[in-house]
């Protein structure tokens, strides 16, 4: 239910951003990731190009990449028949189906992915073919759930100093070039400090 409700803020803000009802729902059809939908349009809305948005949207999707292949072990068949299951992955179902120590339930994964992907479909359609009959999205806040989205995404993966530090570099780094860059580009830009943050970890850890 709340992943229907993202859903259909999600098609009225497409809307917004000039998408086509269908568009909108085509995207959320092959993409099915609320944090990079939300970082595309965000970035067209704001006047920024494709590639901008597509770039936005591989940063954000990159964490399935572990994901998928901390799941790898648990799928079964060819290669290409766990490619085509690995595509079920979506955070929460990822994390409802861990049974620990390397271990997931395919199968609980499969079908909690699979209820999400109807109510996203059905918000996502809600909102882009009947939008219209609710009014100014900005009347109704609907214009929030872009920073609200991403602040609740933020709020968790601060848990210490090395992480709040990272946080505020990339923030320093976007208010920066918001003024000066093209829309998308302080996004990508931003991001550079999660990566550096991340390359320090990994050499700390190989030293240690």
């Amino acid at each position: 239910m709340a992943g229907g409700v993202l859903a259909l803020s999600f098609g009225v803000l497409a809307r917004e951003a000039g998408f086509s009802a269908l568009g909108a729902l085509v995207m959320s059809a092959i993409v099915f990731a609320g944090s990079a939908q939300f970082a595309a349009i965000s970035i067209i809305a704001a006047g920024g190009g494709i590639g901008a948005a597509i770039g936005a949207a591989a940063l954000m999707n990159s964490r399935f990449l572990p994901m998928g292949i901390a799941l790898a072990p648990s799928l079964s068949g060819s290669a290409l028949r766990r490619a085509a299951q690995g595509q079920s992955v979506v955070d929460a179902s990822w994390a409802l189906a861990n049974q620990g120590e390397g271990r997931f339930d395919r199968h609980f994964l499969f079908g909690a992915s699979a209820v999400q992907y109807v109510t996203w479909l059905g918000g996502t359609a809600a909102g882009a073919f009947g939008g219209s009959a609710l009014g100014d999205p900005r009347t109704l806040g609907l214009d929030a759930i872009f920073p609200a989205f991403f602040v609740s995404l933020l709020l968790p993966e601060l848990r210490d100093a090395r992480s709040r530090g990272v946080a505020l570099a990339g923030a320093l780094i976007a208010l920066a070039l918001v003024p000066v860059a093209p829309a998308g580009v302080p996004v990508l830009a931003a991001s550079a400090a999660a990566l550096v943050g991340l390359k320090r970890q990994h050499a700390q850890r190989t030293a240690a």
